[in-house]
């Protein structure tokens, strides 16, 4: 009988795995956390591409590089890219590599799905970017892809496109259940939950976030199959079904799946001002619970999302209060990061650099989702260019730039080497200066009435579009930067690391050493 670590092991050479084995049947968590981030970071290049072609076509009025409808395909298959390839598996990533650190446990409680969970995104990737390449095209109904531009108008390709988005829903689901399992069970002794680093209580709530939701969008991306290919009505009016409805199920999906993608962003700046500050946390357990409140809150908000469908005037008013609410919990953090910095000595190393534009742009996104929240000037501002400043506003500086401050930050710890600071520092002013370049023009395009989603646009909207479109180019070249700073620390370039990387006030961070890394979990030091 062989067990599982001995299938494992390269029989030839009796040892831990090598080369692409290791990579393949690794349960390591840091070999897996690393394998997350690094599809994250391409998936962040060819999204961003995506991008690129979008702002190329909008930096003047007329239709210059593209077709009207590859520029759909091109506005799809970004936003789908960014959400499931570039935000959600760096999230997942850094949970993989930090949470096991930061509880005291020796991997995650259950290596092998986590190894599972990783393999099958190359996979849904691999078809989600292969129908670019089919008959028809890709999928050119916008990420939210309603019905029924999703059902009777969308190209053959979308079958794939349905397959791919429940391959990632399985993936989201057994990492959330893992990193669920790992911090209930696997915490050192001692560390109760109201002592558990900020960045494990994001993750613990963000993880039952997913596997509420995931479920929600596998059962919208069913019902559109069955629409599409088995005769059923679910989203046809003229069989007695609703496409309103598919708004109603796909927005109860992603209203928290944009707080999936914020939650996790919040707990790394929990641990990167107050390192920087060199004093604790402003309001430890008052940052939990409105965590835990904005968690709660984001599934009772969705149809702000549908304000112009035609709600009942009492459905517009609980949906616009019930959002309206959520800047409560929002506003205690943002001020407890402020108290946290208030009369700290603060140093502006890098990774502060990013969590400080994190929290004023963060901020900017948040007051504009406010403006979104009033029903009746919703009405006005709904599909515009507007919306897309504002939900770019949360994403990029907020959901991206927490995730670049959290490389630098922990950089030093993975791999034993400091970063060129100078580099990071240009990466952070290029990049702060390329997204507000990119998004501020937009709010003025969207008050002013410039629709989404369209490949051509009327000569009044053309100077902020021109700016937009630089500011991309600027945003887009500067994260060659990044990829430079990180491969630099990988090959072992630059100063080593010292045990402290950071200096800190006392017991601010976690403390438990790093083990060394082994790469099956059943060679995993016992522990007694």
């Amino acid at each position: 009988m062989s067990t599982a670590a001995d299938s494992l092991t390269d029989h030839h050479h009796h040892g831990p795995a090598k080369g692409i084995r290791r990579w393949l049947f690794t349960t390591n968590h840091k070999d897996i956390g690393t394998m997350y981030l690094v599809l994250s970071l391409s998936s962040l290049l060819i999204g961003g591409l995506m991008a690129f072609v979008i702002r190329m076509e909008l930096f003047e009025p007329g239709l210059q590089f593209v077709d009207p409808n590859f520029f759909n395909q091109m506005t799809t298959m970004h936003g789908l890219i960014m959400v499931f390839g570039a935000v959600m598996p760096a999230f997942v990533g850094l949970a993989n590599w930090m949470v096991p650190l930061m509880v005291g446990a020796p991997d995650m409680a259950l290596p092998r799905i986590n190894n599972w969970s990783f393999w099958l995104l190359p996979f849904a990737f691999t078809m989600l970017i292969s129908t670019l390449f089919m008959e028809g095209g890709a999928p050119n109904f916008g990420w939210t892809f309603y019905a029924p531009l999703s059902t009777d108008y969308a190209p053959p390709s979308t079958t794939f496109f349905i397959f791919s988005v429940h391959l990632m829903g399985v993936s989201s689901i057994m990492g959330a259940v893992n990193v669920i399992a790992t911090i209930v069970n696997m915490r050192a002794p001692g560390m109760t939950y109201m002592k558990m680093p900020l960045f494990v209580w994001t993750w613990l709530i963000t993880a039952f976030l997913l596997i509420l939701v995931m479920p929600v969008l596998a059962g919208a991306v069913t019902m559109l199959l069955m629409d599409r290919h088995f005769g059923t009505s679910f989203f046809n009016a003229a069989g007695g079904g609703d496409p309103v409805m598919f708004q109603h199920i796909f927005w109860f999906f992603g209203h928290p799946e944009v707080y999936i993608m914020i939650l996790p962003a919040f707990g790394i700046v929990s641990h990167i001002v107050p390192t920087f500050a060199r004093k604790p946390l402003f309001g430890y357990t008052s940052m939990v619970y409105a965590t835990a409140s904005i968690a709660i809150l984001s599934f009772v908000v969705w149809a702000h999302h549908m304000f112009t469908v035609g709600l009942p005037l009492v459905g517009e008013l609980f949906f616009m209060f019930a959002t309206m609410l959520i800047a409560v919990p929002t506003g205690v953090k943002v001020f407890n990061w402020v108290a946290t910095m208030f009369r700290g000595s603060m140093t502006f190393e890098t990774p502060m650099l990013f969590a400080l534009a994190f929290i004023i742009l963060f901020t900017i996104g948040g007051f504009s989702g406010l403006m979104l929240a009033i029903a009746p000037a919703d009405f006005q501002y709904h599909d515009t260019y507007f919306v897309v400043a504002h939900f770019h506003y949360v994403l990029v500086p907020g959901a991206v730039f927490s995730i670049f401050a959290a490389v630098y930050f922990w950089l030093p710890k993975w791999s034993g080497r400091m970063y060129s600071e100078t580099l990071g520092k240009w990466h952070f002013w290029l990049s702060v200066i390329g997204v507000n370049l990119t998004f501020f023009p937009m709010h003025f395009s969207g008050l002013a009435g410039m629709p989404r989603r369209i490949p051509d646009y009327a000569l009044q909207f053309a100077d902020f579009n021109m700016i937009s479109s630089v500011g991309a180019f600027v945003f887009g070249f500067s994260q060659l930067l990044l990829i430079w700073v990180v491969v630099r620390c990988v090959r072992g370039k630059g100063e080593p690391a010292t045990e402290q990387v950071w200096e800190q006030a006392e017991g601010l961070e976690w403390t438990i050493p790093s083990p060394a890394p082994y790469h099956t979990f059943e060679e995993a030091p016992k522990v007694s």
